[in-house]
């Protein structure tokens, strides 16, 4: 394990990695606090470097945030996962290796997911959990993201656009506006950045989501800490059904829609969603 080095700004985190039953995961993390650490999980198709800084910044100011990779994207050693609970074994060990014996959990769209299996395998070591675009198993229309994705990805192809802009954000606007600026804020990180996703580790987490999406619907939760749900009124992938549908699940939880926005709800809102989530971790 790397010692932690503090910095303030996400395009200066250093790329590290730790070692989870013999595949090397990359990480990065910002911020000194002392207190109790946020892990970030990211969504489908992701590497490191998919990581908004207008949230991760604002996050830091006041704790330590701690981005995790998963097992076979990027830089990241070892097979690709192809089931949620596989990748949230790895979460949990990844933790372990860090010497978190208890966070808050920020999951982004499949990291959502991954985040509510990391909750029902180990409830104890969450304190706090922010679910942004996801859907709880068996949720609305989940099963369906596969077509979905595929043809945004051909209709971008098409009119030579990039494919997370039209998958992520809408087309009014305000939402393509959103989509150009949240594709130059990832371009800030300049050097050490991570790998490339392929191809295979698109087909195998598009098949774990089917999966999630496949399983009976999911029960109340027997996570007891506070959660907030965060979700766009048009996203496309996950359905602002499936808000609804994790409200059910954790029926103490705060729910946050916001309008005209898709799954990239949470980059559109950067600013409404620091606020937010800083409210909310603040003890």
């Amino acid at each position: 394990m790397t010692a932690h080095q503090a910095v303030n700004r996400l395009r200066d985190a250093q790329t590290q990695s730790i070692l989870i039953d013999g595949a090397e995961i990359v990480y990065r993390e910002i911020g000194a606090s002392d207190g109790i650490p946020l892990v970030a999980l990211n969504h489908l198709a992701a590497n490191l470097d998919n990581w908004d800084p207008r949230i991760i910044d604002p996050l830091a100011a006041d704790r330590r945030v701690i981005l995790i990779g998963y097992r076979g994207v990027g830089r990241s050693r070892g097979r690709v996962r192809t089931s949620i609970e596989e990748m949230a074994a790895d979460a949990i060990a990844a933790t372990r290796e860090l010497e978190l014996d208890r966070f808050d959990l920020f999951g982004q769209s499949m990291g959502g997911m991954v985040a509510q299996e990391i909750v029902a395998q180990q409830p104890g070591i969450v304190d706090r959990l922010i679910l942004a675009s996801s859907a709880p198993a068996g949720g609305p229309q989940v099963v369906e993201m596969t077509r979905t994705m595929i043809l945004g990805m051909l209709r971008a192809a098409l009119r030579r656009a990039n494919p997370t802009a039209s998958l992520f954000f809408t087309r009014t606007a305000g939402g393509t506006q959103a989509g150009r600026e949240y594709l130059a804020s990832l371009r800030e990180r300049v050097t050490d950045r991570d790998s490339a996703v392929s191809p295979r580790v698109l087909r195998a987490q598009l098949a774990a989501v089917r999966r999630w999406g496949q399983r009976p619907r999911a029960m109340t939760s027997q996570f007891s800490g506070p959660v907030a749900i965060l979700h766009g009124d048009s996203d496309r992938m996950i359905p602002v059904a499936n808000a609804t549908a994790l409200a059910q699940v954790f029926p103490a939880a705060s729910v946050t829609v916001f309008p005209d926005s898709g799954h990239g709800a949470v980059f559109q809102h950067h600013l409404d969603v620091v606020v937010a989530a800083r409210a909310f971790l603040r003890r």
